[in-house]
């Protein structure tokens, strides 16, 4: 079951005092089709440097993709079940093009779920544990408290155990290697 995260989002009045603009659960998820039990949550998304704070518009009021804008950032949830739940059966271009990254896929490899974006990604293990794992064969296992910063390269991911894995990811724009 995909779990739901309460977002509270700040703001501004017409006088320019703070203000609480939302406080609820965040509406922006997405659970992959061919890959039950993976979702993404997206709680905020820029699409520049520096960030606009102004107006209330929800900025994940939008589709759902891999990437964040262009000079921007997207702040997530990831949700992955254990590999035992969908990693032999899951259908990875499919997965990948649901979330506008069928260019993100690398076909060089035996695991469908390499990967490449160009972001720098600041991930932190918030529940259970997952195992990074680079093109080379390298892995290393993240545990609950863990952080790992992606750089733009080839990896995948692996939840050995039965119980999911929570990870929290900041996903900045960068350019390509």
């Amino acid at each position: 079951m995909v779990e739901s995260f309460r977002r509270v989002v700040t703001g501004h009045d017409e006088n320019g005092k703070s203000i609480f603009i939302d406080d609820g659960i965040a509406p922006a998820v997405k659970e992959m089709e061919s890959m039950p039990g993976l979702a993404l949550t997206d709680l905020w998304v820029t699409s520049s440097a520096p960030a606009d704070n102004s107006g209330h518009i929800d900025a994940t009021d939008r589709e759902i993709v891999l990437e964040p804008p262009a000079s921007g950032t997207i702040f997530r949830i990831v949700e992955f079940p254990p590999d035992s739940a969908w990693r032999d059966s899951a259908d990875a271009k499919e997965a990948f093009d649901s979330i506008g990254a069928s260019h993100a896929t690398d076909d060089s490899t035996d695991d469908a779920m390499m990967h490449k974006t160009s972001t720098v990604d600041y991930l932190l293990v918030l529940k259970g544990e997952i195992w990074a794992i680079l093109d080379d064969g390298a892995e290393t296992c993240l545990k609950q408290g863990d952080v790992m910063i992606q750089r733009g390269t080839n990896h995948s991911w692996s939840v050995r155990t039965e119980e999911p894995c929570l990870l929290m990811a900041v996903l900045v724009d960068s350019k390509p290697l």
